[in-house]
C-alpha cells in the first residue's frame, strides 16, 4: 500500500479537524513518550524547531508549547489511571521583589524547557536556568533594579522566549533583554520605551519567529497608544513597529474622527500572540480603547482596538483584522491567545483561528483572510448585547448612560482575562475558563456601579467543540480560576486555584481526578516536559495577578483565608520505579 493511500485511510478514521502533519509527528511523539527515548538535539532552538515542536514532546519550547497556541503536551505517561500517584519531584524558589521597585510579588510565569534545562523568570525579572530533572540551579541572571525609581504601570512577568541560542525577556520597565542560554550572560539589552512617560510595560513573554523577537506592551487602560515591535534576535535592533491605533492618513484612521484622541487611544497588546509559518503571519489580540468606559470623546469604531490582527512577520504590515467589540466602552480587551487550527470542511482543508474576547464570545475566523465564520458564547450569560449578526458584530449593544439599570454580563472584568485556554487534538475540544462576573450598570452614568457574581452560573472550566460551539462538559470552581490550562495526550487537563491547589481533570468528562496543595495561590500556566523518559508537570505557585485581591469582595468567607503571595515552582512526576 502506498504512503499516500495509508494516510488517506488514516484520515477517515480520525477526527475531521486533525491535520496529517500532526499525525505524522504524533507517531514520533508516541515512540518517544512510550519508549523513553529522547531524540538527540545538538542545534539551538530556532523557528524551525518550534514550528515542529510536536516532534520533540520532551521539550516546551515556547510560551504556549507550540506556535498554534494549543497549550498541549503530546506526552502520555501520566494518565487518568495513574495521575493520583503524582508527587512533587522538586521545587524551586524564585525570590521576592524588593519593596523599592513597586513590583508585585508572586509567580505567574510559565517555564520553558529545552534539552533537560528549565528556564524560569521570577517576579523581579530575574532569570533562572535549572536542571529540569533535579531542580539544581545551573545559572541565574539578576536584573538590575538598583538605580531605578519605583516603576509605574502594569506589573507581571509571565514568561520567556528562546531561539538562536538565547533567552529573551521583556521587562516591567520596558527593556528587551537577550541572554546566552548556556551561561546566562547578557548578550544585549535595549530600551523599548520610557516607562515613566508611557506608563506602559512588558508583562508577557515575546514570540521568537525567524530571527525576530516580537513583543507587545501593556498599558492600554491609561492614555497610551500601544504597539507591537520586532527586534533582531542577534543584535536587538528594532526591525519593525506597528501602532495599534492609526495616525491621520493611515488606514483605519477614519475610525477616529476629529480631535487627537488617537494619540492616547489604547489598544494594548499585552498577551503573547501566535504564528503560522506557512502563511508567515503573526496573530495578536489588542485591548480596549481609551478611555475604556467612556466613549463620547472618541467617536467611531476605534480601530484597531478590541481586535484580532494578522501581521506579516517580516514587515509588521497588516494582512487583515477583525474587530470584536467596535467602539468598546466595556473594557472588553481582545487580548487572549489566537488558537490556530486546520480543519476539514466539505472535504477540503481550511486554516482557521479561534479567538476569544473578554466580551464572552469566541470567534472562529478564516486565518488566511480574516473572514468571520461563526461565534459562540463561552460564558453562560451574555447580556451586554442581544447577540451577533451574520458578520460577527454585536446587535443592540447596551451603551453606558443610555440604557436602563441592568446587570451587565460579562462585566468589566471580562469573561476571562490573561489566563489562557488549551486545545487537545485527541478530543478535538477547546478548554477554557469562565469567570461569570457581571457588572451593575446604572442609568444616567458612564461607569459601572460595582461588580457582582453571575446569579445564574458559578465560575467554571468548560470544554467546547471549537467548530460548533457545543459545550461538552463544565467543571465548577469555588472561586474564578486565575490559572491557565494545560491539555496532555494522557487525556488530562491541568490547572490550579487561588486556594493553592494544582489539580487534574479528565479531558473527556471534566471529572476531577487529582489535586495537590502547594500552599500558594496559582495564577500561572502549567506545562509538561520529560527528561530521560520521565514525564513532569510544572506549575508556578504564589499568585501575582491583579484579580486575586478582589476575591474577598465577592466571597466574604475568603477574607484572610487565601494564601499570601509567594514564588515557588512546583514540579510533579510519578514515583520512579525501583529496579
Amino acid at each position: 500500500m502506498t504512503e499516500k493511500r495509508q494516510l488517506e485511510r488514516l484520515e477517515k478514521r480520525i477526527l475531521p479537524h486533525l491535520s496529517v502533519r500532526f499525525l505524522v509527528a504524533a507517531f514520533v511523539a508516541l515512540f518517544v513518550s512510550l519508549g523513553g527515548i529522547e531524540p538527540a538535539r545538538a542545534q539551538d532552538p530556532s523557528a524551525s524547531r518550534i514550528e515542529h515542536a510536536e516532534s520533540e514532546p520532551q521539550n516546551w519550547l515556547t510560551f504556549y508549547g507550540n506556535y498554534a497556541a494549543w497549550s498541549y503536551s503530546p506526552l502520555n505517561q501520566i494518565t487518568g489511571k495513574n495521575v493520583k500517584e503524582l508527587l512533587p519531584a522538586w521545587t524551586f524558589p524564585a525570590g521576592y521583589p524588593a519593596s523599592t521597585t513597586s513590583l508585585r510579588p508572586g509567580l505567574e510565569a510559565a517555564p520553558l524547557v529545552v534539552d533537560g534545562v528549565l528556564y524560569l523568570v521570577g517576579p523581579q525579572n530575574n532569570v533562572y536556568a535549572i536542571d529540569a530533572a533535579a531542580g539544581k540551579l545551573v545559572w541565574q541572571y539578576i536584573y538590575d533594579w538598583s538605580r531605578k525609581e519605583p516603576t509605574p504601570g502594569n506589573k507581571g512577568a509571565r514568561g520567556l522566549a528562546i531561539g538562536d541560542g538565547r533567552v529573551y525577556m521583556g521587562t516591567q520597565d520596558d527593556h528587551m533583554v537577550a541572554l546566552d542560554m548556556k551561561t546566562g550572560n547578557e548578550v544585549w539589552n535595549v530600551k523599548t520605551d520610557d516607562v515613566y512617560k508611557c506608563l506602559c510595560s512588558i508583562t508577557s513573554p515575546p514570540l521568537f519567529v525567524k530571527g525576530k523577537v516580537i513583543t507587545g506592551v501593556a498599558g492600554g487602560d491609561g492614555p497610551f497608544r500601544a504597539y507591537i515591535q520586532a527586534f533582531d534576535s542577534t543584535t536587538g535592533k528594532l526591525l519593525w513597529h506597528f501602532d495599534t491605533v492609526p495616525a491621520p492618513g493611515e488606514p483605519g484612521s477614519e475610525t477616529w474622527p476629529g480631535g487627537d484622541t488617537w494619540k492616547v487611544g489604547g489598544g494594548a497588546t499585552w498577551l503573547t500572540g501566535s504564528y503560522d509559518p506557512e502563511l508567515n503571519l503573526v496573530y495578536w489580540g489588542t485591548g480596549n480603547a481609551f478611555p475604556d468606559l467612556m466613549g463620547e470623546g472618541r467617536a467611531g469604531t476605534n480601530l484597531y482596538t478590541a481586535s484580532l490582527l494578522a501581521l506579516d512577520a517580516d514587515s509588521g504590515k497588516v494582512k487583515w483584522y477583525f474587530q470584536e467589540t467596535p467602539h468598546d466602552v466595556y473594557d472588553f480587551d481582545s487580548q487572549p491567545e489566537p488558537l490556530l487550527l486546520d480543519v476539514n470542511e466539505g472535504g477540503r482543508k481550511r486554516k482557521v483561528v479561534l479567538h476569544s474576547s473578554k466580551n464572552g464570545y469566541a470567534y472562529l475566523l478564516d486565518r488566511e483572510t480574516g473572514k468571520f465564520l461563526r461565534a459562540f458564547a463561552y460564558v453562560d450569560t451574555v447580556t451586554w448585547t442581544k447577540g451577533l449578526d451574520e458578520d460577527g458584530k454585536p446587535i443592540g449593544a447596551m451603551i453606558p448612560g443610555d440604557s436602563k439599570d441592568f446587570l451587565f454580563c460579562p462585566g468589566g472584568r471580562g469573561g476571562r482575562n490573561f489566563n489562557h485556554s488549551a486545545y487537545s487534538p485527541r478530543t478535538g475540544w477547546w478548554y477554557t475558563t469562565a469567570f461569570e462576573i457581571c457588572s451593575r450598570m446604572v442609568h444616567g452614568t458612564d461607569l459601572f456601579e460595582g461588580d457582582m457574581l453571575n446569579p445564574n452560573s458559578p465560575p467554571h472550566i468548560a470544554a467546547f467543540d471549537p467548530l460548533t460551539g457545543k459545550k461538552q462538559w463544565s467543571f465548577s470552581t469555588k472561586y474564578w480560576n486565575q490559572s491557565s490550562l494545560l491539555s496532555t495526550a494522557g487525556d488530562l487537563i491541568f490547572a490550579g486555584d487561588l486556594e493553592g491547589s494544582v489539580f487534574a481533570l479528565d479531558a473527556r468528562t471534566g471529572q476531577k481526578l487529582w489535586s495537590f496543595s502547594t500552599g500558594g495561590r496559582i495564577a500561572s500556566p502549567p506545562v509538561s516536559f520529560s527528561v530521560n523518559g520521565r514525564q513532569y508537570v510544572a506549575v508556578s505557585s504564589g499568585g501575582g495577578s491583579s484579580r486575586e485581591g478582589f476575591v474577598p469582595n465577592f466571597y466574604p468567607e475568603a477574607k484572610n483565608r487565601l494564601p499570601q503571595p509567594s514564588a515557588t515552582l512546583f514540579v510533579f512526576a510519578l514515583p520512579e520505579k525501583k529496579e
